[in-house]
């Protein structure tokens, strides 16, 4: 299943490509060929992303923590400019 939006610039996508199950205790596994696609590995630690909708949770995300800082300069990079400015 995608979901997609575009704009003029580009199009991006997301997609539901792996189901995992939730144990008792809290715990999931990522499936290995998840693991080898994200190149995730024993021991990598992993920054879990919310994003509300309806005063609920409509999206997790899971993101290195060693690629945390560069997607937030990313991200609010732009913003800060415009704010400088």
């Amino acid at each position: 299943m995608n979901f997609c939006a575009s704009s003029e610039k580009d199009q991006s996508c997301c997609r539901v490509e792996f189901v995992v199950s939730v144990d008792e205790r809290g715990q999931m596994v990522l499936p290995k060929e998840l693991r080898e696609k994200a190149n995730i590995k024993a021991g990598d630690k992993l920054a879990v992303v919310s994003c509300g909708h309806d005063g609920g949770t409509a999206c997790l995300a899971l993101v290195k923590v060693d690629d945390l800082s560069g997607l937030v300069k990313q991200m609010l990079g732009p913003i800060f400019g415009e704010i400088s400015k």
